[in-house]
């Protein structure tokens, strides 16, 4: 069975630009095109729900002229491909602080989203000025736990206010580009969730080496800490938000 709810961290853009002897921004460029491929691929499978990692809090520290050609990649997205996103009936939704954002921005981020909302296909959430530490700092700030009657109540109330509210728990998170680390992505909703770790260069990623990490997570016994086919009832809860 494939997982419900697949999270990439999209390594390597940078490292594909330099083996390849181009501009760092094209390897962006490349690496939004394997998106597209991918996202249509995820869902061919039987993925519902895809979340990528697309502009971290962290990425601020980079060079002025990358930040500015990501915004800017972001920007041709939005405007250049909501039609196909619509035509496909994929639901777009972006989670993080916009805010940081241009004003411009924020306005495209908001009309495709709406334009989307009604769409049935796959689910497809990109993670954008998102930190997975800061966004469990946000939520349980606004929470008050003093009402909550058990552990349980206290981690589906303080799932209830992170970006990630109507998002099923993560089931498979791929990470390319060699590095085996999470990069503070999604904290809270991977709990659970099964790492599978490509030495790809995210641009090279395809489909061949998504179906790779899908037959390797079927291959998995999940146990959600306890004993196999014992899937504790936080887990059913957390897996079916709405």
């Amino acid at each position: 069975m494939s997982p419900k709810h697949l999270a990439i961290i999209m390594d390597g853009n940078r490292r594909w630009a330099r083996a390849n002897h181009l501009a760092t921004l094209r390897g962006h460029h490349q690496g939004a095109e394997t998106l597209k491929k991918i996202a249509r691929d995820a869902h061919d499978c039987g993925v519902e729900y895809l979340t990528c990692f697309a502009f971290s809090t962290e990425n601020w520290k980079r060079p002025q002229a990358e930040v500015t050609g990501l915004i800017s990649l972001m920007q041709r997205f939005l405007m250049r491909d909501l039609l196909e996103l619509t035509k496909e009936d994929v639901r777009l939704k972006i989670i993080g602080d916009v805010t940081a954002f241009s004003d411009d921005l924020q306005e495209l981020i908001k009309h495709a989203v709406d334009s989307t909302a009604e769409n049935n296909g796959l689910n497809l959430t990109l993670a954008v000025n998102y930190g997975g530490l800061a966004d469990i700092v946000q939520a349980a700030s606004s929470v008050d736990f003093s009402n909550c009657l058990s552990e349980e109540d206290k981690i589906a109330n303080l799932k209830s206010k992170l970006f990630t509210a109507d998002l099923p728990s993560v089931d498979l998170l791929i990470r390319t580009g060699g590095e085996k680390r999470v990069s503070n992505f999604l904290m809270f909703d991977i709990a659970y969730a099964e790492l599978y770790f490509s030495d790809k260069l995210w641009p090279d990623f395809n489909k061949a080496d998504l179906i790779h990490a899908l037959e390797d997570y079927r291959q998995r016994d999940r146990r959600f800490g306890a004993d196999s086919g014992d899937v504790v009832a936080l887990s059913d809860a957390l897996q079916n938000p709405n």
